[in-house]
């Protein structure tokens, strides 16, 4: 499916979100800020159904580094979100290349952390199988359900976000609910017959 590029904000949104993407440009830090804060969630749940949950947000950090470094390379501002959208997908893509060591880490348990663990591992597991069925969806549907559901982005902010049609991401919602709703139905019969 092909992206298309749509600049979906209010027209004083957009040009408020271009003279933040040019002073960034020029060195303001602050307005770089404000970028973050707009589009922390984005490139979270981009991330977040394309790598494991446990590794998102150290990636979510190193994303808006490398847009930082790179900003200077933007050749329209109007198009921010959906080159940081690239970039976020490509970083996804370069934590599968590289060869992690597969490291245990130990830590402590006290005994409240410990009860905590075990109170909150139903819903944990419940997430967890939920957030495996979503990432098993077409990508086309993968980033806005997890945008939508898990960071509680709207339509219209999603496609302004992204870069994408509202269309496309309307539709996009409605078949990606249609074949997760199927999908849980299916692990659910699954785990009834078990």
């Amino acid at each position: 499916m092909e992206r298309q590029a749509v600049i979906a904000l209010p027209a004083g949104e957009s040009r408020e979100e271009d003279s933040l993407v040019s002073a960034a440009r020029n060195g303001d830090r602050a307005a770089f800020g404000c970028l973050y804060d707009r589009y922390a969630r984005m490139v979270h749940g981009i991330l977040l159904a394309r790598v494991p949950p446990r590794e998102v947000d150290d990636l979510v950090q190193e994303v808006f580094l490398l847009a930082l470094r790179q900003l200077h390379g933007l050749r329209e501002v109007s198009r921010f979100g959906a080159w940081l959208g690239t970039i976020t997908r490509n970083r996804a893509n370069d934590y599968f290349r590289k060869t992690i060591p597969d490291e245990k880490v130990t830590e402590p348990v006290d005994e409240n952390h410990a009860e905590s663990r075990t109170t909150n591992s139903t819903a944990d597991q419940e997430a967890a199988m939920i957030l495996g069925v979503v990432r098993g969806l077409p990508e086309a549907y993968r980033e806005p359900l997890i945008l939508r559901l898990v960071e509680g982005m709207t339509g219209p902010e999603i496609a302004a976000r992204t870069g994408l049609t509202h269309g496309s991401v309307r539709v996009n919602l409605y078949r990606g609910m249609q074949m997760l709703r199927e999908k849980l139905a299916e692990s659910a019969k699954g785990a009834s017959l078990a």
